[in-house]
């Protein structure tokens, strides 16, 4: 198997909600609700990075796909890891997702391996990670 990714696909209780928090509150492109004439088919696809894409699919769709049970939701699962240039992009970012609606998990701040960043959690609960690595170079 080669590593490589395309599809990121978080599961949420409200796909409206979440739409409208990533499209109108993050500003991701997208071409909103799609596949509604399909029975467990409605999804949002959004744009990230060239060959990346995010989706929000319902909950309960995503487990009736997938075959397996619906249980309660956990946010530390995993993270989603969005890397800035700047600390004062962590800032703006993160200032950005709590006027969405995001919950502030973990305030910007200088991170004990010299690099700075915050955590948010979405409307469903799913954590991101706004962070700037000095070691690391971003590509716009």
């Amino acid at each position: 198997m080669k590593p490589r990714i395309t599809v990121l696909t978080l599961g949420v209780d409200d796909l409206e909600r979440s739409l409208t928090f990533y499209r109108d509150g993050l500003g991701f492109p997208t071409q909103g609700i799609i596949g509604r004439e399909f029975e467990h088919g409605a999804v949002a696809f959004f744009d990230l990075q060239a060959g990346l894409k995010l989706a929000i699919w319902n909950r309960q769709d995503l487990a009736h796909e997938t075959k397996v049970p619906l249980t309660p939701a956990s946010s530390t699962e995993m993270t989603i890891g969005h890397n800035v240039s700047s600390k004062e992009e962590v800032d703006r970012v993160m200032g950005l997702a709590q006027q969405a609606g995001a919950i502030i998990t973990d305030p910007a701040h200088v991170a004990f391996w010299g690099g700075y960043s915050g955590h948010f959690q979405d409307p469903d609960g799913h954590l991101w990670e706004i962070v700037w690595n000095p070691a690391w170079e971003i590509e716009e």
